[in-house]
């Protein structure tokens, strides 16, 4: 066995602005989208996944890098074969109800999680779970069936949280509604655009929290939030457009930051409906979209095109040949299709400024090919329901989505899998493409039965090369993550996959 230790690294705020008054005690974040849910094991979106990390927590985490780091576990001992993990848990921890974090919490939590009886949707990210047995109070066994080698990262994804056994026995199935972990805040309410958390008193961190709550507020229009946040109705901006960074920075009482990501966004194209079904037509579509322009359009310039059908800030990133912008080429492989004059599609995303106007460049670059392409942009709510409603691929009505993905593990597996493995179509996974390559498979289920670097990095190269030959997406680019903050704030900060950290919150 091989020993790893992981060392742990209301009021407005333009009250803060003027002389002698009391600073903000409440944290407002603007955000440009509503959360689907509170139930982080069964919400498919980064936002309600960030909003629920204020309440719940998991035995690992990342800190601002990306980088491991432990949280309600403390260290961990793995067999060679990456079967048997035997993690030791902090201690003196309690829920928000009164109860203790112990290892039977770990194992009713991560069991729930992997029973597909309770039809999860982030099963997957367990689903090779055998069991967790309890060794004493502060340590647990997990068991796989299958080797994993990535387990452990897997462990610190936003979906992977500790619930209190004592919440779930009462709630049941409406723990989606009354949530109730160990986090620095403790639930209060929601509705259908605002969050709301308060300051937890027992946290088990000395002196943490340093504010009394935090509201999240959806407000999908980019101007508003800028706005808001100007006013002082919001003291943070996540996801802050960055057409308005230069006036932003001008500003004397508001801070800018900007951190690369590990965000890339693409259009899926649905791979089992015509005219997708042929990679001809998929590959056409990747040649008649300038990915250059995409980046300074649509991210003004705060972008670099995708290189590959993951971003390169991941492990195992291996970039192909470009897609260059060539109109010609893309019209010669549309006639060669059948479709010499072009046809007629429908793309939807969410309806916030940044995916609007990314769906009307692409509708302006495809018309130059005569692709016609509508654009619908929807409520996150309405767009969950059009995805994980449906339960057999010949009923979707996707013909392309626009969306962003970031691989919340930091590893290639989760990058890649849950968007393109054939076993992974809706509800279960998220291959909207509903793409299926079978040595693409066989790439995927083989890097997830090693923990050999080498091996595994092997297999995500043919992967990454095969898909990026079958174009099952128009691949965009990685952005870089913006925010916008008031200067009396300190202490939040984005993570590279679109989640952001308020524990830390404090105003000066």
């Amino acid at each position: 066995m091989r020993l790893k230790t992981l060392l742990a690294a209301g009021a407005l705020s333009a009250l803060a602005f003027a002389p002698g008054l009391a600073i903000a005690k409440t944290l407002v974040v603007g955000v440009p989208d509503n959360l689907t849910g509170l139930d982080p094991t069964n919400v498919n979106d980064t936002l309600s996944q960030t909003a629920m990390r204020t309440v719940y927590q998991g035995l690992f985490g990342f800190d601002r890098d990306m980088k491991l780091v432990p949280v309600l576990a403390e260290s961990y001992e793995a067999n060679p074969e990456a079967t048997e993990f035997v993690i030791h848990l902090r201690k003196g921890v309690k829920f928000h109800d009164g109860t203790d974090f112990n290892a039977n919490a770990v194992k009713v939590s991560l069991e729930r999680l992997a029973n597909p009886d309770n039809k999860l949707s982030r099963r997957s990210l367990i689903s090779m779970l055998d069991r967790v047995d309890v060794v004493d109070d502060s340590t647990v066994k997990i068991v796989l069936k299958t080797p994993f080698g990535a387990l452990i990262n897997t462990l610190a994804h936003p979906a992977v949280v500790i619930m209190s056994p004592a919440a779930l026995e009462k709630y049941g199935k409406d723990i989606a509604r009354n949530p109730v972990g160990t986090g620095a805040f403790k639930f209060k309410r929601w509705a259908a655009d605002t969050f709301e958390v308060e300051k937890n008193e027992h946290y088990w961190k000395p002196g943490w929290p340093k504010v009394d709550g935090v509201v999240m507020r959806s407000v999908p229009e980019n101007g508003s939030r800028f706005a808001m946040l100007q006013a002082g109705e919001v003291q943070y901006v996540t996801l802050f457009p960055p057409e308005l960074v230069p006036v932003a920075e001008k500003l004397p009482n508001i801070e800018v930051v900007k951190r690369p990501s590990i965000v890339g966004w693409y259009a899926a194209m649905n791979t089992t409906k015509k005219p997708f079904t042929d990679p001809r037509v998929r590959q056409a579509l990747n040649y008649a979209v300038d990915k250059a322009a995409y980046c300074k359009v649509v991210e003004n310039g705060y972008c670099t095109p995708l290189q590959s059908p993951m971003p390169e800030l991941l492990g195992f990133f291996e970039p192909q040949k470009p897609y260059t912008f060539d109109v010609a080429k893309a019209k010669a492989l549309l006639a060669e299709a059948g479709y010499p004059n072009g046809f007629e599609t429908e793309i939807f995303a969410l309806n916030n400024t940044n995916q609007i106007r990314a769906m009307q460049f692409l509708q302006q670059q495809l018309a130059q090919v005569g692709v016609k392409l509508t654009v619908t942009p929807l409520e996150a709510g309405v767009a969950a329901q059009r995805i994980w409603s449906v339960q057999k691929p010949e009923d979707a009505t996707v013909q392309m989505q626009l969306t962003g993905w970031s691989s919340s593990t930091g590893d290639a597996d989760w990058a890649l899998r849950p968007l393109l493995w054939g076993k992974g179509f809706p509800p279960a996974l998220f291959n909207v493409a509903y793409y299926k390559n079978d040595q693409v498979d066989a790439d995927f289920e083989g890097a997830l039965m090693t923990a050999d670097p080498a091996k595994r990095g092997a297999f995500y190269a043919d992967a990454q090369k095969r898909i990026w030959e079958d174009a099952p997406w128009i691949f965009l680019g990685a952005s870089q993550l913006i925010t916008a903050q008031s200067k009396a704030l300190s202490g939040v900060y984005m993570l590279p996959d679109r989640g952001f950290v308020v524990e830390t919150a404090e105003f000066k």
